[in-house]
């Protein structure tokens, strides 16, 4: 009886210290992000526009609200209320969501979850102000208006010469489906919640490959809603695998059980978090680098960002598989230990208030390489915030 009773007591002192370790990173971050914000806002004095990430150069490069990053910036500051409950990040928070208005009707992009939802749902979560709901439904009528019926899917890109052909989808447009499912819920109106089932679906069907990887790009034919091609886009190739897109791909999936249960979901998250974790080119700190198959392995650019998302979205998915349970919520608190490292986290003061470094845009296209990006440091707070309210036992 004693030995069970000492064994029980060193259990419990164990899942002690593992917790007190995990809150000593969100404490670390947390108080980071507080000095880095405060400064990049001092730093972006145009109230109209929006930090995208940091130059080599030393300047800041900025987006106007239609600029797909353009939420990310403000939800930061609605994390970071949330995390202090300090008046001084609520009024700031206001102030930088407050441009988003000009969105409410905009129907060229595809972005809006990002754009709107990101902080407008933490806004309103955290406020009750009705103005942040409305902005959001009306965000989703904007955003429905991309739907197709005979594709299935909502747009991702307009062709520049207006033709309906190529219909691109791409796997980033998982994430915004998370405001159409609450949109739905705002209003009773089944059409979003349809529409994002409907757009689920499809990607489901035709954007994952037999090894659970993702492609970036789908090319279907507007007439008839077949795939023509599959393209690499932001990652090295058409048959490589972009390690932002297979985060997207875990992170929607993840996000969609949680608003449907649907078993299929939940199966294609687990498959993609097992890709990742299983991954013979993932790096022991589990930071992946920008594409999974790029040639230059081990010598290539990091991708803080996608890292970032995968612990967010592995916190969330932990809850829904008791079997993994353990496995994705060490996973991603490794992930999260090593982005608050002195690798990867930025001193106070420098870089312009960014907070996590090494991330990457788009490789191919030369811009925004081993960089940081401000969608890295939004599902960074994220997660630590997830982590921070994690009940389980481990």
């Amino acid at each position: 009886m004693k030995r069970m009773l000492r064994l029980a007591l060193t259990l419990c002192l164990l899942a002690s210290a593992g917790h007190c370790a995990a809150q000593a990173i969100v404490r670390k971050s947390f108080a980071r992000a507080e000095r880095q914000t405060a400064l990049l806002d001092s730093l972006l004095t145009a109230p109209d526009l929006f930090p995208a990430s940091w130059n080599p150069d030393g300047t800041i490069k900025t987006n106007t609200a239609r600029g797909w990053i353009s939420g990310f910036f403000p939800a930061d500051i609605w994390l970071l209320y949330e995390y202090t409950r300090d008046a001084k990040w609520l009024d700031m928070a206001r102030r930088r969501t407050a441009p988003l208005d000009a969105l409410r009707h905009y129907t060229k992009t595809h972005d809006l979850g990002f754009m709107v939802g990101c902080p407008c749902s933490l806004a309103y979560r955290l406020t009750r102000d009705d103005y942040y709901k409305q902005l959001m439904i009306d965000s989703s009528e904007a955003l429905i208006s991309r739907f197709d019926p005979a594709v299935g899917l909502i747009r991702s890109w307009n062709n520049k010469d207006g033709k309906a052909n190529p219909f691109r989808v791409i796997i980033d447009n998982m994430m915004n489906l998370e405001m159409l499912f609450l949109a739905s819920e705002f209003t009773g109106d089944s059409r979003y919640r349809d529409i994002a089932v409907t757009h689920a679906d499809n990607t489901l069907k035709n954007h994952f490959r037999a090894d659970n990887s993702c492609f970036h790009i789908l090319c279907y034919d507007a007439g008839t809603g077949s795939v023509v091609t599959q393209k690499g886009g932001q990652g090295y190739s058409q048959t490589s695998a972009w390690s932002r897109g297979q985060s997207w791909g875990l992170y929607g999936f993840t996000m969609c059980y949680r608003f449907t249960h649907d078993r299929r979901y939940l199966d294609r998250a687990v498959k993609s978090a097992e890709y990742f974790i299983n991954h013979p080119n993932l790096p022991e700190d589990k930071v992946p680098y920008w594409d999974y198959y790029a040639p230059g392995i081990p010598d290539e650019p990091r991708d803080a960002s996608a890292a970032a998302i995968t612990a967010s979205a592995l916190l969330e998915l932990a809850r829904y598989v008791p079997e993994k349970e353990k496995l994705y919520y060490k996973t991603a608190e490794k992930i999260l230990r090593s982005l608050a490292s002195d690798r990867y986290l930025i001193p106070a003061g420098e870089k312009n208030g960014f907070l996590i470094d090494h991330s990457v845009g788009s490789k191919p296209s030369k811009s925004q390489v081993d960089v940081p990006i401000i969608y890295g440091d939004y599902y960074f707070l994220e997660a630590l915030l997830r982590l921070k309210n994690y009940k389980s036992h481990k």
